[in-house]
């Protein structure tokens, strides 16, 4: 869960996680128990995959059978020139000339689909004539495709061979091309000298035949009516989708996610009467439902799901509860769970985090509810009149991954932000006004320090709802805030609308790529450089890793903030260290470009980080515990 309790020691802001509390897990007190017509079964595994043999998949890559199969430039592979092999007796030098040269090593690799580890590696040795140590005159570039994997250069020059090691599973079951790239200026010479470069691959689970995330585009179209407390909600949800992938789809399963919140199988999200699709039991803990398609869906064609909707909201001051007569309602709506590289995404519900994992989707919502209550909600609303004493609430949101609204009559402020975006404050009985308006002025503060380093804040509008009951501090939706009076908590939660909103993430697996970059830019909008906090990092064991997923962190839960969050966002401050300033700024708001409605992953991550630097990051990444 999005946890940012502020606890300032020593000017570094540090994250804390709460307990949770027995009774968040269970349904309603004196709430009827919602059955769902469909029975529970056994956890749903993602979808088995074949056994990999492990491989090396570069050939020659010791070059002793000369240049095949390799494509090089004139005098690349040879022996002598005052250079010696790593093992055998040949070696690629590349450059060494000391004058204007350019030379290029390239070979055209297959990574085998059912491998899910891949690593490069090679041996390489740097000698130059050049003398000043801070100009980077002659580069070495190795890349997999247009990707850039790393950069050396005459300022890695040693006296003997180095080998680099780089992670490239993200290129699983594609034949790539291999390619070292040596460019060297107008004088004093710099040699790139390559030897004994392997790919290997290994992995004991499979990707399907292609890694595409599929089903593409969703779009739901949602009507429910409330009764006049707005806890129960009752009404009929579609989703349509298109199948992006060349495997084709013959079912789809939505994630009812907070049936959780009861006692499976009486739930608290109850689906009914599919169309579109046959209904199996439900799966995961209740929080799953496959529905078979009438019939296979091809690359490029399109399907729509729909089921009568009802939801009862528990009692509890939660992402989905009610505190007295105030609702939060998020992650109620039924969605689409994600087939990618490693199957259908069936992950259980975490409480200490996020188990959530959605692509961009387009969401229209209508909600009918007593006019007494106030209905903020993801994207923008319209309302209407609607029968006696009821208005009907129309949200439209694109390109979001969650929708979440609240029920009840809360105050509300509103401002805009000197970037022009609309931000409405909402708030519970027992907080003051001047509060209020405290909160909306860091809101609109954060949103343009946010969108001045990260890209424009594209929603328009911005809905906080302030409870100082929530127990886990913050949580974030798509323009959609629940928080605490917290100024720290709250630039948390709206730096949350790039990290995982805007450039999204498979957050139970990789948890740190939303709230540990969260967490660092919140740092940013505090003036906080993080000078020296990793000099506090204390690992509790070799297991313990920053990138570690919530299934580790759900084990080790009392480490989970003060690793995913304090150490993460030290990780990043040590990176801006190491790459400069203006080369951070730039890779962060590069990297939100290039990833903009789309997907991160650790991998991608590292390779934009190491194309800003001619310094090889592979010890940084180990010293880090930054894997993948």
């Amino acid at each position: 869960m999005r946890r940012l309790i502020a606890l300032v020691a020593g000017g570094v802001t540090v994250a804390a996680g709460l307990v949770v509390p027995a009774a968040s897990a269970s349904a309603s007190p004196g709430a009827s128990p919602q059955r769902t017509s469909l029975e529970r079964t056994s956890p749903h595994p993602r979808s088995a995959a074949a056994a990999c043999t492990p491989a090396q998949v570069v050939q020659n890559g010791g070059f002793e059978s000369g240049t095949t199969p390799w494509t090089a430039s004139t005098n690349v592979i040879f022996t002598g020139g005052n250079q010696t092999a790593h093992s055998g007796s040949r070696f690629a030098r590349l450059d060494g000339t000391g004058g204007t040269h350019t030379d290029t090593l390239t070979q055209s690799v297959t990574l085998p689909a059912g491998c899910s580890t891949a690593s490069l590696s090679y041996w390489l040795h740097i000698d130059t004539a050049e003398t000043t140590g801070s100009v980077a005159y002659d580069k070495l570039t190795t890349k997999i495709g247009s990707t850039t994997l790393a950069t050396s250069s005459n300022l890695n020059a040693a006296s003997g061979y180095v080998k680099k090691t780089i992670d490239v599973s993200q290129f699983a079951g594609q034949t790539v091309t291999l390619a070292f790239t040596g460019t060297e200026d107008s004088s004093l010479q710099t040699s790139f000298v390559l030897d004994d470069v392997a790919l290997d691959v290994s992995g004991d689970s499979t990707p399907p035949a292609d890694s595409t995330r599929t089903p593409a585009s969703p779009s739901y179209t949602v009507n429910l009516t409330s009764d006049a407390s707005g806890v129960t909600w009752t009404g009929h949800e579609s989703a349509s989708f298109t199948n992006a992938s060349p495997t084709p789809l013959t079912e789809v399963y939505l994630r009812l996610w907070d049936n959780y919140h009861g006692s499976c199988p009486s739930t608290p999200i109850t689906v009914t009467n599919v169309t579109g699709g046959t209904a199996d039991p439900l799966s995961v803990n209740c929080t799953a439902l496959k529905v078979t398609l009438p019939a296979p869906i091809n690359q490029g064609q399109s399907g729509t799901v729909g089921f009568d909707l009802k939801i009862v909201v528990p009692n509890g001051a939660d992402r989905f509860g009610h505190d007295g007569a105030y609702n939060f309602i998020g992650n109620a709506l039924p969605v689409l769970a994600i087939r990618d590289g490693s199957g259908w995404h069936l992950d259980p519900y975490t409480n200490n985090g996020e188990s959530f994992y959605s692509l961009a989707s387009d969401f229209k919502v209508t909600l009918d509810h007593p006019t007494s209550l106030s209905v903020p909600a993801t994207g923008t609303s319209v309302d209407t009149p609607g029968s006696s004493g009821r208005t009907i609430t129309t949200a439209t949101a694109t390109k979001v991954r969650d929708f979440a609204w609240g029920a009840g009559p809360f105050q509300k402020i509103s401002g805009t932000s000197s970037g022009g975006v609309n931000v409405n404050v909402y708030w519970v009985s027992g907080i003051s006004s001047s509060s209020a308006q405290s909160m909306l002025n860091v809101a609109k503060s954060a949103l343009d320090q946010h969108s001045s380093r990260f890209g424009n804040y594209p929603y328009g509008e911005a809905d906080v709802i302030l409870d100082n009951n929530f127990w886990f501090g913050g949580m974030e939706y798509p323009g959609f805030i629940l928080d605490l009076v917290s100024s720290t908590a709250l630039a948390h939660e709206l730096a949350h609308q790039w990290w995982y909103g805007i450039v999204g993430d498979d957050e139970y697996n990789s948890p740190w790529l939303d709230e540990a970059f969260a967490d660092y830019s919140t740092d940013l909008y505090n003036g906080i450089t993080g000078s020296g906090c990793w000099n506090s990092v204390s690992w509790q064991s070799s297991a313990e890793k920053i990138t570690n997923s919530m299934a580790y962190w759900d084990a080790h839960s009392s480490r989970y903030s003060t690793v995913v969050y304090g150490y993460g966002k030290c990780a990043l401050h040590d990176l801006r260290r190491t790459l400069g300033d203006s080369a951070m700024t730039s890779l962060l708001h590069d990297y939100a470009q290039a990833h903009w409605y789309g997907v991160s992953t650790t991998a991608e991550f590292k390779a934009a980080a190491q194309a800003k630097t001619s310094t090889d990051l592979t010890s940084f990444w180990s010293t880090h515990r930054i894997e993948g």
